[in-house]
């Protein structure tokens, strides 16, 4: 069995944002709610001043703190490493998003629009997201089934970011690790993360 994850190499990544809109226009997640985003600094001094970007999504970690806490078990870790949300199990308790270091959960108080009073063509066809839920990336487990990757690798321009199996040494994300050796964030922190990044 395959264990997913994501290497991004940093020192390409231009902070676009596509990644960002691919995910709103897979999921249709409500407003306020993102699956993944860029996390932008401006680091230097002028002249020699420039910006980094450092893009965030959930870590599906090996040893998930969200999942040891849920009381519940709405949030599972399937056998490929992706680990889910059950939103049907769900109590909006919110320990998932204390437990976790990286911030990559968001509470759904109520499902908005865009537009008041009306869905957009991705809202009718994608949103049906209950209130009072925690909400997160799932690497796009639907896509994934189907052996596609996920939207925001799917999307990038600069292909910063590679999907695969991990425990295959010859995939493409293993190698990547391996050679440039890409590390997760928050290593210290024992979960055992599954998105590795590139550069500093």
């Amino acid at each position: 069995m395959a264990r997913y994850g994501m290497v991004i190499d940093l020192n390409i990544c231009i902070g676009c944002n596509a990644c960002t809109m691919a995910c709103k226009a897979e999921h249709a997640t409500p407003p306020g709610v993102f699956y993944s985003k860029v996390l932008e600094k401006e680091v230097g001094k002028y002249p020699a001043a420039r910006r980094i970007f450092l893009p965030v999504l959930c870590n599906h970690c090996k040893n998930p703190a969200c999942e040891e806490v849920c009381p519940t078990g709405a949030t599972s870790k399937r056998a490929d490493g992706i680990v889910s949300i059950d939103h049907e199990l769900c109590i909006g308790c919110r320990s998932c998003m204390e437990a976790c270091p990286y911030g990559a959960r968001t509470f759904n108080h109520k499902t908005t629009t865009y537009y008041a009073g009306e869905k957009t063509l991705f809202e009718e066809m994608k949103q049906e997201f209950a209130d009072g839920v925690v909400m997160k990336c799932n690497f796009c487990a639907d896509r994934v089934d189907q052996g596609m990757e996920p939207a925001c690798v799917q999307t990038c321009p600069t292909e910063c970011r590679v999907f695969g199996d991990l425990d295959d040494p010859q995939s493409k994300v293993a190698q990547i690790i391996a050679e440039k050796k890409a590390r997760p964030l928050l290593a210290e922190k024992g979960l055992e993360p599954s998105v590795f990044y590139v550069g500093s």
